[in-house]
């Protein structure tokens, strides 16, 4: 095994505990892991089309709030997003090369 595989391989079992992780959390519905381009890494979403939809709109808001965020502050970079409605919470971690998305059910834990 070179070490590109035994680093992938690592990555992988790392993602795969963060999700499984995320996922045990009382309300969570779905968790997604995406490049910055919006292509889809892992996803425990069950409808395959709406994590597409879900991913590129996401990834796009993520990169509007960057940039408002850069335009506010030039120092300054965008850390964390959360989105709440009355049905639903959208968190974001925007990373260097990845975004995490965890969609919940904020009223699921009350």
């Amino acid at each position: 095994m070179t070490t590109s595989e035994a680093t992938d391989a690592s990555t992988i079992a790392e993602i795969e505990e963060t999700i499984a992780r995320i996922s045990s959390h009382n309300g969570v519905e779905g968790v997604m892991i995406m490049n910055r381009q919006g292509a889809i890494v892992k996803s425990t979403l069950v409808d395959k089309e709406q994590t597409k939809t879900q991913s590129a709109e996401l990834t796009n808001l993520t990169a509007k709030a960057s940039n408002i965020v850069a335009f506010l502050n030039p120092d300054d970079e965008l850390k964390f997003l959360r989105i709440r409605s009355k049905q639903r919470e959208i968190l974001v971690s925007p990373e260097k090369e990845y975004i995490l998305v965890v969609i919940q059910n904020p009223n699921e834990s009350e």
